[in-house]
């Protein structure tokens, strides 16, 4: 079965850095499409980033993120990165891995990973 397993994160001072990663099992992870997604409780899920397939490699940000994160995969490795930098007080959130299937220039997702936390604190 499908599993992503996300590792990582933790607490941090505002202007540091994090870094998560998502280890795949369970599917083609290389023709998979890959992102990254984010929750603070009462909140909507917010999409972050994306890293397309082999096929489509792109990489995608969200505008509050660009210039300051990172997303990149190993398809040896099956694992998925997101590189946070000159973090913010509200990049504070649950962080979760997805898969799913590029149809045309959208990725849609069917697979969430538990979630793992990053607090950025003043």
């Amino acid at each position: 079965q499908v599993q992503l397993v996300e590792s990582g994160g933790g607490s941090v001072q505002a202007g540091g850095s994090a870094n998560v990663s998502c280890l795949a099992s369970g599917f083609t992870y290389s023709a998979a499409c890959m992102g990254w997604f984010r929750q603070i409780p009462g909140k909507e899920r917010e999409w972050v980033a994306t890293a397309g397939p082999y096929y489509s490699p792109d990489t995608t940000f969200v505008d509050s993120v660009k210039g300051r994160f990172a997303i990149s995969r190993d398809n040896a490795k099956n694992t998925l990165y997101l590189f946070m930098n000159s973090l913010k007080l509200e990049d504070t959130a649950m962080y979760y891995c997805a898969a799913g299937s590029l149809l045309g220039s959208t990725c849609r997702y069917n697979y969430w990973g538990q979630g793992t936390q990053v607090t950025v604190s003043s």
